[in-house]
C-alpha cells in the first residue's frame, strides 16, 4: 500500500467516524455500488483518481452519477475521491474497505461479524467444490451470489451477507480465504480491535484463551478476539497469526527447523 493510499484512508475513516450517528448497512452497500461501477470503467477510474482534477469537479462527478444514494454515502465518496490515491486499484480498493467499515460500523456486534466471516472461510477451504464455485473465473457472478444467499441468508447476519457478496461478486483478482481475511481484519479493526487465528492440536479452554487473548492484547496494544483452528498437524503448543504476523510455539514446527538443521 502506498503513503497516499494510508493517509487517504485515514481521512476517509475519519469521516466515517464524523457521520457515524447517519451511517447504516444501506450506506455501506451503496459504497459497494458504487466501487463496483467505478471499478467496471477505466474512463471512471481515470477521471476520479486523477490528481489533477480539481477535487470539487470530482465530487461534483460523484453526485451526478450517484444522485439517488444517501447523504453519508456522498459524503464518503466525496472524501474518498477528493484524496490522493496511490494507484487506480488502491483507490478502488479504498470505496471497498470504507464500505465494510460502513457496515461493520451499522451492525450492533461486530464481533459477531468476525465469528461469521471467519466460520464462513472455514467451511468454503474445507470444501474443494464450493471453494471453486465461489472463486472460479469461469463461474458467472449471478451464480455465485445465488450460492452465498443460499449459504448465509437467515443463517449470518445481514452485514456479514452484505460484506461477503461484495467480496465475491468483485474479487479484483483475489481468492476467497484471502477475501474473507482481509475483511474480518477491516471489520476488527474498525471496533479497534484485531484478529488472532489461534491453531492448536486440542480445543483450548476459554481461561487459556482468555490468557492468551489478554497476553496478545498487551504485546499489540489493542483488545484480541480470538478464532480458534483445531489441526492435529499442529502437535503441541500452538500457532497464531495476526495479519501478517505469525507466532508459531508448536512441536511440530521445532521438529521441522531441526531437521532443517541437520540437513544443513
Amino acid at each position: 500500500m502506498g503513503s497516499a493510499t494510508r493517509v487517504a484512508l485515514e481521512e476517509a475513516e475519519a469521516r466515517l467516524a464524523s457521520l457515524a450517528s447517519g451511517v447504516d448497512l444501506a450506506t455501506g452497500e451503496e459504497l459497494f455500488a458504487a466501487g463496483r461501477v467505478i471499478g467496471d470503467s477505466a474512463q471512471l477510474r481515470g477521471a476520479l483518481s486523477d490528481p489533477a482534477i480539481d477535487g470539487s469537479a470530482k465530487t461534483a462527478l460523484v453526485r451526478r452519477l450517484f444522485g439517488a444514494f444517501g447523504s453519508s454515502s456522498l459524503e464518503l465518496l466525496s472524501t474518498i475521491v477528493s484524496s490522493r490515491w496511490s494507484t487506480q486499484s488502491e483507490f478502488v480498493g479504498g470505496i471497498e474497505e470504507i464500505g465494510i467499515r460502513a457496515v461493520a460500523a451499522s451492525a450492533p456486534s461486530s464481533a459477531a461479524i468476525d465469528a461469521e466471516l471467519f466460520e464462513f472461510g472455514r467451511a468454503v477451504s474445507s470444501d474443494a467444490g464450493l471453494e471453486l464455485a465461489l472463486g472460479s473465473k469461469l463461474g458467472a457472478t449471478d451464480q455465485k451470489l445465488a450460492l452465498v444467499d443460499r449459504l448465509l441468508r437467515g443463517k449470518a447476519s445481514e452485514q456479514t451477507v452484505a460484506i461477503v457478496r461484495q467480496l465475491i461478486g468483485s474479487p479484483r483478482g483475489r481468492r476467497v480465504g484471502e477475501l474473507l481475511r482481509y475483511a474480518s481484519a477491516v471489520v476488527a479493526d474498525q471496533a479497534g480491535s484485531l484478529v488472532a487465528t489461534v491453531s492448536s492440536a486440542v480445543p483450548l479452554s476459554e481461561a487459556q484463551l482468555s490468557r492468551l487473548e489478554g497476553v496478545l492484547a498487551s504485546q499489540y496494544g489493542r483488545p484480541v478476539r480470538s478464532n480458534t483452528v483445531v489441526d492435529p498437524r499442529v502437535i503441541g503448543g500452538i500457532r497464531i497469526r495476526i495479519g501478517d504476523d505469525v507466532i508459531d510455539g508448536s512441536v511440530a514446527t521445532r521438529l521441522n527447523d531441526l531437521r532443517l538443521q541437520l540437513a544443513g
